[in-house]
């Protein structure tokens, strides 16, 4: 467990990774490869490998169709690397036109191989197998394309063999290659598609939890503009008013200017507390407002309170509200958590928040004013303490104030 000094807690911005840690795609990318790649290269090798080993081939034809098989195994390794990209999707962007053309030729010619020795049904296998991969980067359209004129060419050349041998089974050369390649299809384009919906996912989640954060400087703008629009607006006008009665009314213009004074400071004070919190910050408020904005971010958030905050004073439920508040947003801002978890509970005339996330690879930054340093101080004000800690990739918050805090 490493604690977090107070100094370094405080919201920032995120920094932008092709993938962040803590959204599970690192180790869905790596399940997906290995599951594919695996999965093509034991198909290759298994089914090409024994029927080139086999009896009746020729050894130019094992060394010239194994020469096929590696570049065939190879290019298609790169090219699910090279699809399977750091961010879903980007792969599709651009297409391996040099390494698509090695897995092709390497498929063509091994499946040439096979057919002038007889093998009518597992010739398909090597193109089966590039068609589906080449189909991975190419748009839907593209892709049915692709496949249909596949499946319509895939009976003829192991049907043209079983004819001109005058032996076999016609329905096999014809229904095998046909079968295999709609199943070579299904099992490679199948997760690649999962992959690319998981990534508009992520990229979703991400603009949900930015529009909550923006939601926030919204609302904070608009009562900035309540405050200081009123305020200002008779600002004027009693200056200007003050400047006509200069002359005139000295008396008058002086009260004017008074009041004008007073204007300002109340302005000045509206605004400080606007910026700390003060209006309309609840404990209540901010736990209704945080379950809504993590459900927006596709974040789990589960309640946990034990009683209810009605407890507290106007004061305790107003200080642990401005808690609530930062550590919501430092669960949007500071972490990529799939869960997180609130816990509220009285216990010995002391109130207890405490707030604790997953996903948390990014540690709150630096600066001053405003964050849980700050909070920290105004809770110890109140008999009060505030702690935060990073523990591996969980961050907690937990917050104690006596339930009649002033």
């Amino acid at each position: 467990m490493t604690p977090v000094t107070p100094g370094n807690c405080d919201n920032g911005r995120v920094v932008d990774e092709a993938i962040e840690h803590g959204t599970g795609l690192t180790g869905f990318r790596r399940y997906t490869w290995w599951t594919l790649t695996g999965a093509v290269v034991s198909v290759l090798v298994l089914l090409t490998g024994d029927w080139l080993l086999g009896g009746g081939v020729p050894a130019w034809a094992r060394g010239a169709g194994g020469a096929a098989l590696a570049v065939t195994v190879f290019a298609s390794v790169v090219l699910l690397n090279r699809r399977l990209a750091t961010v879903p999707g980007a792969a599709v962007r651009g297409r391996p036109t040099g390494w698509l053309f090695g897995a092709g030729t390497g498929a063509a010619v091994l499946g040439a191989i096979q057919l002038a020795y007889g093998e009518y049904g597992l010739w398909a296998v090597a193109p089966a197998m590039v068609v589906a991969i080449g189909a991975a980067f190419l748009s839907a359209r593209g892709q049915r394309a692709l496949v249909a004129g596949a499946v319509a060419a895939a009976p003829v050349p192991g049907t043209l063999v079983c004819l001109r041998s005058g032996e076999g089974d016609l329905l096999y050369a014809a229904a095998f290659p046909l079968g295999l390649l709609l199943f070579t299809a299904w099992t490679t384009l199948g997760p690649l598609w999962a992959w690319d919906v998981a990534g508009q996912l992520h990229q979703a989640r991400r603009l949900a939890a930015e529009l909550a954060v923006k939601d926030e400087r919204l609302r904070f703008a608009a009562d900035l503009h309540d405050i200081q629009g009123h305020h200002l607006q008779v600002i004027a006008v009693k200056s200007e008013l003050a400047a006509r009665l200069a002359e005139v009314d000295p008396a008058r213009a002086a009260a004017e200017m008074r009041q004008v004074r007073q204007l300002s400071t109340d302005a000045l004070q509206e605004t400080r507390a606007l910026v700390q919190g003060y209006r309309r910050t609840t404990l209540e408020e901010e736990m209704s407002n945080a379950t809504r904005v993590l459900a927006a971010a596709d974040i789990d958030a589960r309640m946990d309170l034990r009683p209810t905050a009605e407890s507290l004073s106007a004061s305790a439920r107003h200080l642990l509200g401005l808690v609530m508040r930062e550590a919501t947003t430092n669960v949007l801002r500071h972490s990529r958590a799939a869960r997180a978890d609130v816990e509220y509970r009285v216990d010995g005339g002391r109130a207890h928040l405490r707030v604790s996330n997953d996903g948390a690879v990014d540690v709150p930054g630096t600066t001053t004013g405003t964050g849980l340093a700050t909070l920290a101080e105004r809770l110890t004000a109140a008999g009060g303490d505030l702690t935060w800690r990073h523990d591996g990739e969980r961050f907690v918050v937990a917050a104690g104030l006596p339930v009649g805090a002033a």
